[in-house]
């Protein structure tokens, strides 16, 4: 069984390198209907490796400001359902669940740690940001709820407990919706240097719903959307000298640029537009600017569309965390 999971996911690397390879024309082709990375390392499991006994208790505090006291196994059915469809493959809702109770653990044990006795972070369960609780889950499903509410189950009995570290500290084990077809350093994105948040080849996202998206906006509106988030920005008259040095990652994804003269991250450009990620171009039509961005979030960590494409591709939810994050330790 395992040699035949090897061959499985051997295979499915090769298909990632056949993928990467086309992801230009794959990207041209997709937009005119509108929308050499190193194997992971292997990801190190605990003897243990399956459920333990898990009675934390994580404080989070709501929009409308209520505390909100819940068990480590609810947080993390609710967290996956908050997160990505409870349909998706069982390997990739694993997956799921371990990066975001690693990510929320270590917020919690950050707050604890300072001593602090308010929340360990926030959620907005009416938006499902971040948690979903079992009612709203319940309400929202309909007559799917049995299904996929067992779904949650089983897939938190087999992580339960589950983290992913590094010499003994959790992970900042980010994730997001859908990449550009690989992902980005953290250092380029936010600063800061994770030796696990390194570029990995995510090619399977060119297939996701949702991969390429536009947006257009007159002049006036990206004058005035630069000018509110940079506002000694000097812009001219003339609109193609407003965004200019623009330098990009090796995934394409914009990593600084001038904005009238303004030093400029492709996160601040990408919050200053409304765009679904900071890996976009850009054309000036009839008075306006078409914007074409490709993939969606921050593009730091776990994709959760190239999650489920590995999982339907017979990776196991370890080897899509040891791919997304290197160097880690499951433990």
């Amino acid at each position: 069984m395992a040699a035949k999971r090897k061959r499985a996911f051997i295979g499915l690397l090769v298909i990632f390198y056949l993928i990467a390879a086309l992801l230009p024309l794959l990207a041209f082709c997709s937009a005119r209907e509108e929308p050499e990375e190193a194997a992971p390392e292997t990801s190190q499991q605990s003897p243990a490796g399956s459920a333990v006994e898990q009675t934390g208790i994580f404080r989070i505090e709501d929009a409308d400001g209520e505390i909100l006291e819940v068990e480590d196994s609810e947080f993390v059915k609710g967290g996956i359902a908050a997160e990505v469809p409870p349909s998706w493959e069982p390997e990739a809702l694993k997956a799921q669940g371990v990066a975001l109770y690693t990510y929320y653990s270590r917020l919690r044990e950050q707050n604890r740690a300072k001593g602090g006795d308010g929340a360990d972070f926030t959620c907005n369960t009416e938006k499902a940001l971040v948690y979903l609780p079992q009612e709203a889950r319940k309400e929202r499903w309909g007559e799917n709820y049995e299904t996929w509410e067992a779904a949650l189950e089983e897939t938190e009995k087999n992580i339960r407990g589950q983290t992913l570290q590094q010499d003994g500290a959790l992970l900042c084990s980010t994730y997001f919706a859908i990449s550009s077809g690989s992902t980005d350093a953290a250092q380029d994105v936010w600063g800061g240097d994770y030796s696990y948040l390194q570029p990995a080849a995510s090619p399977g996202d060119v297939f996701a719903e949702g991969y390429l998206s536009q947006k257009s906006m007159t002049e006036a509106a990206v004058k005035e959307a630069l000018l509110t988030a940079f506002p000694n920005a000097q812009l001219g008259d003339e609109p193609e000298g407003w965004i200019t040095e623009v330098e990009r990652t090796g995934s394409g994804t914009i990593r600084k640029a001038r904005a009238g003269g303004e030093e400029a991250t492709g996160t601040q450009l990408r919050n200053a537009f409304g765009l679904r990620s900071a890996n976009f171009t850009w054309k000036r039509q009839d008075g306006k600017f078409i914007f074409t961005v490709k993939g969606w979030g921050h593009n730091v960590g776990m994709s959760q569309n190239g999650a489920q494409y590995m999982a339907k591709n017979g990776a196991s939810y370890q080897e899509i965390l040891a791919w997304y994050y290197p160097g880690s330790q499951l433990v």
